[in-house]
Parts: C-alpha cells; structure tokens; sequence
C-alpha cells in the first residue's frame, strides 16, 4: 500500500474585517469579509481580487465550521476561483484576534486545517483542476489569516 505525502505547494495570506452576526439557529454566525490578500508559491504569484469571504459558524463544541470563497487573480493575468471548507480550534488566541485584540498563533498551536478546492479555464494553471489542497492556518491581529497550502501527491 502507498502512503500519500503532502509537497508545499504556495502560501497565502487574506486580511479581512469580522462581523458579528450573533447567536442563530445553528450557532454563533461570524462573517469575515477578505479586504486583499496575497499567494505565493514556486511559480506562481496572486492577489485576492472581487468579492471574497468567510461565513464562519462558531458552535457550542469550541470548534468553528469555515465556509470560503476567494478569487485570485495570477500574475499572467489568469482568474482561479478558491472554495474551501474547514475546522478552527477557537482558542483563547483565536477569540481574542477575532474580537480585534492584537496577537499571533503560530501554525500547530490550534487544529486549523481546511481542504481548498481551485478551479480554473487558464491552461497554464489547469493542473490545479485535477489536484487535491490541503491547507494549514493560523490567525495574526489586524485580522489576517495565514495558510500553508499542501498538494497531496500518490506516490
């Protein structure tokens, strides 16, 4: 049997501002509003253009439920959408960011770990259709959000 390996593929990083929507039927609903943002990789280099956010529900478990989607735009020019979802340990750390408060997590200093899906009609970036992305986060003050993004390859 084969044992899958992660490759690092790029990094990026979205600011954003929060609002709270308050307590609902299915938790505590936070909309995090990416005002830019940038990825970086071997190869390739993106901003975060258009609309972009992430409906974050935060559930009684201390565990919140990410739902994102981004744009990017490439530096050639080419147009690749990001939709992922995920889980957040809401730690003290991550309560307090989200709430405005300066300070940084590090990367493993909480489960933050999301699975984007990219999708793409650039030719030169068409490999991105076919590849499954897993990602590590963290968060820093301002807010900004931190990711590792990792290709999983079959050996």
């Amino acid at each position: 049997m084969k044992t899958p390996t992660l490759t690092p593929v790029f990094t990026y990083y979205g600011d954003f501002n929060v609002d709270h929507i308050g307590d609902g039927p299915f938790g505590r609903r936070v909309i995090a509003n990416v005002t830019g943002g940038e990825l970086h990789g071997e190869g390739i280099k993106a901003e975060i253009v258009g609309a972009a956010g992430d409906w974050l529900l935060l559930g009684e478990d201390g565990f919140g439920r990410l739902d994102v989607r981004v744009t990017l735009r490439t530096s050639d020019d080419a147009l690749i959408y990001v939709q992922y979802y995920g889980l957040i340990e809401v730690t003290a750390e991550i309560g307090a960011i989200l709430s405005g408060q300066p300070g940084e997590t590090a990367f493993g200093s909480q489960y933050f770990f999301t699975n984007p899906r990219l999708e793409t009609g650039s030719e030169r970036w068409a490999w991105v259709n076919h590849t499954f992305f897993v990602s590590q986060g963290r968060l820093l003050g301002g807010p900004r959000v931190e990711y590792q993004v990792y290709r999983v390859d079959n050996p």
